[in-house]
């Protein structure tokens, strides 16, 4: 059957493939080997600077632009030149070797010096970089500046519901009450400590042979510091020196970038079941998209769909980046393979956390807070001021005050009027009795609407 978004066996290249396809050019096979030829080149390039090597001369600058154009002008074509190469190697690494080698034919000086791509190296030199420059650019490019725009759309809504009263539920119950924005604010503060750790978590790479000890270096050239040339390879790419391996890099910072995102990922699930519950509440109304069916069968229905498609996609993100996490540390003895296959699937997990942070977005353009509705519910509420008049009562040395009003009010529904009774017999100053007669649930919040502001 001939591939299509119709065909395709992962929905982020069927049904969500236009969503997906900023992803393309780094999580695909072709994104791969686009970083390994920039990792092979900038290998021979720092060969090639270093002096102790005099089987390389100096580059011409027609050289140094003929290499720096195999970088920058990979494309399709040259994937799929790789690719069959593969055929014959049944190895992806020597393909990408062997093609490059193969691209340099036509230029006598760089044709001289072709043995020395992936001199001294093991696949792993390369690929541990490929990937570590593929997570660099998805966080740098999509998924720090996603987390800044849905914390900022969140931090918006803190300011703009900041002193719209709303019950708060504990337990499912009610309880003291908040302000919308309160509840904002504080997605807000979570979602910015994750974005901090993600940003904060070092990237690595190695690149010291086969077992991590620079054998095959030091048998071709046993003068050469081969640690320091390694380590201003990998700072030249913007990664953080690793500088005790076995043939693999350990993987420790994947599982700390894995963590770190499944951490942020988890706070925005528990924003989707909140406001999907606020929805249900009918403390939001949703705007209705003309020609868009909530129901089958069901015409008057608007569904939360875009939260629980959020909430989905982070589930499935989340199980896959947990796993890589727990995995892709552990390596039998100096190298096993099975960190190859699941690398591969990095994108996938990547690629659900986006199309999650897109529908929340689009889940939170649809909303309209509900004044009223939150007004109604705080007015049915009136037991939710015992916590205020219990503690007054404490204050002026009064026995037993959350016996009473937990005699009071626990499991029943009371009135403003019997609350009011109750503080009339209270024996306070009157000042104080006074600001309990006056208070309602609506104005019993704290300093929410001063933090939803603050944030």
């Amino acid at each position: 059957m001939q591939l299509s978004p119709l065909t395709a066996l992962s929905p982020l290249d069927g049904r969500y493939a236009a969503k997906t396809d900023a992803l393309r050019g780094l999580f695909s096979e072709y994104g791969l080997m686009r970083q390994r030829v920039r990792v092979e080149i900038a290998w021979l390039l720092a060969l090639a600077d270093t002096p102790g090597i005099p089987e390389i001369k100096p580059l011409s600058n027609e050289s140094l632009n003929r290499l720096n154009k195999l970088v920058e002008d990979f494309d399709l074509p040259a994937a799929a030149r790789v690719k069959g190469i593969e055929t014959t190697t049944n190895h992806d690494m020597k393909a990408i070797e062997y093609y490059l080698k193969e691209s340099l034919r036509g230029n006598p000086e760089l044709e001289r010096v072709s043995e020395f791509l992936h001199f001294a190296c093991t696949s792993e030199d390369i690929n541990n970089l490929a990937y570590a420059l593929l997570l660099q650019e998805a966080r740098e490019k999509h998924l720090l500046p996603m987390a800044d725009k849905l914390s900022e759309r969140v931090r918006g809504l803190a300011h703009r519901y900041a002193e719209i009263p709303m019950l708060a539920r504990t337990h499912g119950q009610p309880a003291s009450p908040t302000t919308l924005g309160k509840e904002f604010a504080n997605m807000v503060a979570r979602m910015r400590r994750q974005h901090a750790q993600l940003a904060a978590v070092s990237i690595s790479g190695k690149f010291n042979g086969a077992v991590g000890n620079y054998n095959a270096h030091l048998a071709a050239y046993p003068e050469l510091d081969w640690q320091d040339i390694s380590r201003k390879l990998v700072e030249s790419l913007g990664l953080e020196w690793s500088a005790y391996t076995v043939q693999i890099e350990p993987h420790d910072y994947m599982a700390e970038y894995f963590d770190a995102l499944a951490r942020f990922n988890t706070v925005m699930i528990d924003a989707c079941r909140d406001i999907w519950g606020y929805i249900s509440l009918g403390y939001f109304r949703q705007k209705p998209n003309t020609g868009e069916v909530g129901s089958s069968t069901m015409p008057h229905k608007i569904n939360p769909i875009d939260f629980e498609n959020a909430e989905g996609n982070f589930g499935i993100a989340n199980a896959l980046l947990r796993y890589f996490a727990e995995k892709l540390p552990i390596s039998r003895w100096q190298r096993d393979l099975t960190d190859s296959t699941v690398l591969r699937n990095v994108g996938v997990a990547i690629g659900h956390s986006l199309l999650a942070y897109e529908s929340f977005l689009k889940g939170l353009s649809k909303l309209e807070a509900d004044s009223e509705r939150m007004r109604a519910d705080l007015n049915n509420n009136w037991e939710v001021l015992a916590e205020a008049i219990q503690t007054m009562m404490r204050r002026y040395g009064i026995e037993t005050p959350y016996e009473q009003l937990k005699m009071l009010t626990r499991g029943k529904r009371i009135n403003q009027d019997d609350l009011q009774r109750f503080i009339k017999d209270l024996e306070i100053p009157n000042q104080a009795k006074q600001r309990l007669l006056a208070l309602t649930p609506a104005e019993y919040i704290g300093l929410a609407a001063d933090l939803a502001r603050d944030i």
